[in-house]
């Protein structure tokens, strides 16, 4: 029964005749209003705010021989304060409320706080299905014995009287010529201020004839006759003689129904406490736990408010307990999410139950932070209530780590720009497209002339403005949908997908060369500067990426060819390079023969003890002719003639030889770097090449180090794992060179075993006076760092800069500042220099 009940809430029996009137509302205009609408009572407001009631009980209190309702404001005799209730509330919360005020209503409220009823005891009680404990209730026990009888004759002031008096709500009254009684009630009394004539007789205001029952009768039959009847006072005789004893109201009936009802509702309670202590134990440790835990834990109410945070949440935004408890999550909000964000939010977690997500909000300080929320919807046992639970973890450091990691993966440092890898991709999407479409689309290669000597003669921070200037000029020609990537060094791509025919990609060519007729400021100085150009298209001049890039490529050679500052399109009869490549092999080929290749050997710095900690080969070649050629210009020929590898054994042979020979003179190099091509590792026999020369020279594997770029390991990742571990079994040291630049390499760090990390010397070159660089710098070396790898940083030109690697942590350093590529021979005496020194 109780369960049944407690499911009924206030809606479900309150009553929407809700009639009020003003302040100043006469008493006596007020009571005419009650009486043309049959109500009993009236709310009494102020400025449209409900401040007071006045009931028909209210009358009898009145002396109303000495009053004047006429000009008496209602305001003045109203009942105070008026208690309310919100409408969703179940009907024991209403009972519960009603009886620790000891009142019989309350004002109804809906969610917005406006009032739109009033529920009384009565209407609870009538609702509780508890007619049948009326059944084994008799009369006897409830009704008024003690109630007053007046002589017909008497006046009504004199009724009136007595009802104050003993507070009663209504006295019999006896006609002695027509043996009958008749009864006045509080009600009678309220319409009998509207016309007072307080000497007129009671038996004109009194209501007669009345039902009459015996003690002996069941209080459910008294309350089944004042229902059908609509009366609310019965007249008690005694069963033997008929006369009567006492007055039964059907406030005594309802007063019985509530006290079963109460006494019920109390049991229910009790059980319901019993059950509080025995979770007690669980709920302490739940909120142990969530005090412990590490994420914010913040709970609220369906309304928003908040009821409950743990010191996470404090130590995550800076906000203590009482700064929140009460207020709305709205306190955290950044302001950077739009409503429709927090509807889809919304609609998810009423659902669902649940919502997870990432979501900005605001620290106290006023620091913007992103979090991981996940917010459940809570459902408490006994009670209608929706409670939620935010728990949040701060991932800002993660999210920008993310988007520092994607930028190195997909963007160029230096310009911005896509890099090689987000090229190609989205190179694979505008063929996709030109092929479904059946449109042409053209690839151009872009390579500065000359670009060398602007690094070579104003360092390599100028060099870097150049290339910021050149790829910002060539971007504000672009049209919406083309790409401009930087593929490395002084070489871009354009990727061009509103192509109609081949004069369009000429007059993009004619516009991009127009660029470079103004000369270029870098600082202290201006330059001029040119470029080599050359396109291909699709479907034309091949029909997938590979092919139309290598074209692309022959025809910028082909532009250089002629004398660079031009633009090529891409022809077949371009391939008749192939003659020349045939007898640049002879020309390699000779060299290899006649000793043109020589090693230079460049040393690396320890920075904690200054002394050499390695040497780094490097290959130079001799040019009867042409003297001194950089590694620049032949190893790109070496790779695209397919020499490369024969070129990558030729220098292991040597770099084994000369370390047996040091070893023999007394020289201890502790390790030699050589590097390797990609090709060699993948298409070559690598393993095989160094087994054979560590055996020739009697050489330990140890003092080997193999320096390897990150474009070994794009393609064949599973082969070049396999290669590198059998190296490791060797003992031979694994260096990854120029870190950052091209692919992102930061999955290989975990896969591969890798000892040593390189950072590239364009990282190195701006540092420490470029905020942004320096902070990339510093996470690839706590990176490096944390993951047990030895770090190298290349291209040290500068005291600050080797002072900053110093503070950072980075092991060693290998750069111009210290020492140049040296020949055997400058070695030789650089060796013996230091070995003095230290």
């Amino acid at each position: 029964m109780m369960d049944d009940s407690r499911q009924l809430k206030i809606k479900d029996v309150f009553s929407t005749n809700l009639l009020s009137c003003d302040y100043s509302t006469s008493l006596y205009d007020a009571l005419c209003i009650m009486r043309k609408h049959s109500i009993s009572s009236i709310f009494v407001k102020n400025n449209n705010e409900i401040v007071g009631i006045w009931t028909e009980s209210d009358c009898v209190k009145l002396d109303v021989k000495n009053i004047h309702i006429v000009d008496l404001p209602i305001g003045q005799v109203m009942t105070t304060p008026v208690h309310d209730i919100l409408i969703d509330k179940t009907l024991s919360e209403a009972t519960v409320k009603l009886h620790q005020l000891g009142i019989r209503h309350l004002l109804v409220k809906d969610q917005n706080f406006v009032p739109i009823g009033v529920v009384s005891l009565s209407d609870i009680v009538r609702n509780q299905g508890l007619d049948h404990y009326l059944h084994f209730r008799p009369i006897e026990d409830h009704y008024d014995k003690s109630v007053k009888v007046l002589d017909s004759d008497q006046c009504v002031s004199d009724a009136i009287e007595v009802m104050r008096a003993e507070r009663a709500t209504a006295v019999l009254v006896y006609n002695r010529q027509l043996e009958e009684y008749g009864i006045i009630t509080q009600r009678d009394v309220a319409y009998a201020i509207l016309e007072p004539q307080w000497q007129m007789p009671c038996w004109q205001l009194a209501s007669y004839p009345m039902l009459s029952m015996t003690p002996q009768e069941s209080l459910f039959d008294a309350y089944r006759k004042m229902t059908v009847k609509s009366i609310r006072h019965l007249v008690v005789r005694s069963h033997e003689s008929n006369q009567v004893i006492g007055l039964l109201a059907l406030k005594n009936v309802l007063t019985e129904i509530e006290t079963a009802y109460c006494s019920e509702l109390e049991n229910v309670l009790a059980q319901r406490d019993i059950a509080l202590r025995k979770s007690e134990k669980n709920l302490y440790l739940a909120n142990r736990i969530i005090d412990a835990s590490l994420d914010g834990i913040m709970i609220t109410r369906s309304s928003g408010e908040i009821i409950q945070i743990n010191p996470a949440f404090s130590a995550l935004t800076g906000y203590q307990d009482y700064e929140v408890i009460g207020k709305t999550p709205s306190i955290l909000s950044s302001g950077i999410h739009e409503k429709p964000y927090y509807d889809t939010m919304w609609e998810e977690l009423k659902t669902k139950g649940v919502w997870q997500g990432e979501i900005c909000n605001k620290k106290k300080s006023g620091e913007i932070y992103v979090e991981w929320l996940t917010i459940i919807e809570i459902n408490e046992p006994y009670s209608d209530e929706v409670l939620y639970a935010a728990i949040f973890s701060d991932i800002t450091e993660r999210k920008n780590a993310e988007e520092k990691i994607a930028r190195l993966a997909y963007f160029d440092e230096l310009t911005g720009l896509p890099n090689r890898r987000l090229f190609y991709d989205r190179l694979a999407m505008a063929l996709a497209a030109a092929h479904r479409d059946r449109h042409k689309i053209s690839i151009m290669f872009i390579d500065l002339d000359r670009f060398k000597e602007v690094n070579d003669t104003l360092g390599h921070s100028a060099g870097d403005k150049l290339l910021i200037q050149v790829s910002e000029r060539i971007k504000s020609i672009l049209h919406e949908g083309d790409t401009l990537a930087r593929l490395g060094g002084d070489e871009f791509v354009v990727l061009l997908t509103e192509v109609h025919d081949m004069d369009s990609v000429v007059t993009f060519a004619d516009k991009l060369l127009r660029q470079f007729n103004k000369s270029f400021d870098l600082g202290e100085i201006s330059v001029a500067a040119t470029a080599s150009l050359g396109a291909s298209m699709y479907p034309e001049d091949g029909l997938d990426s590979e092919s139309l890039l290598k074209h692309a490529d022959v025809a910028m050679y082909r532009s250089k060819e002629l004398g660079r500052n031009s633009f090529q399109m891409y022809k077949a009869s371009m391939n008749a390079r192939s003659l020349e490549r045939l007898s640049m092999q002879s020309r390699f080929q000779s060299a290899l023969e006649n000793g043109e290749f020589e090693l230079y050997f460049q040393p690396l710095k320890c920075l904690a003890s200054g002394r050499v900690m390695s040497l780094e080969c490097l290959l130079r070649w001799q040019d009867p002719n042409l003297g001194m050629i950089s590694p620049g210009q032949f190893i790109p020929l070496a790779e695209e003639l397919g020499l490369i590898v024969k070129l990558d054994e030729w220098v292991i042979d040597r770099a084994c030889a000369q370390l047996a020979t040091w070893y023999q003179q007394g020289c201890e190099v502790r390790r030699l770097a050589i590097n390797v091509s990609a090709q060699h590792l993948t298409q070559g026999d690598l393993v095989n090449t160094l087994k054979s020369a560590l055996e020739k020279y009697d050489v330990m594997g140890r003092q080997i180090e193999l320096e390897l770029t990150e474009s070994c390991f794009v393609g064949n990742f599973q082969k070049a794992k396999k290669v590198l571990g059998e190296l490791k079994d060797l003992g031979i040291s694994i260096a990854l060179d120029d870190f950052g630049t091209g692919y992102s390499a930061l999955s290989y760090l975990t896969k591969l075993p890798i000892d040593i990390l390189k950072i590239d010397p364009s990282f190195i070159a701006k540092i420490p006076d470029e905020y942004g660089n320096s902070e990339v710098v510093s996470a690839i070396i706590a990176m490096a760092k944390a993951l047990k790898l030895y770090v190298v940083a290349e291209g040290v030109e500068k005291p600050e800069q080797m002072q900053f690697l110093q503070k950072l942590g980075c092991h060693a350093m290998q750069g111009y500042l210290y020492c140049k590529p040296l020949s055997q021979a400058a070695w030789a005496r650089f060796y013996q220099a230091e070995k003095l020194t230290s």
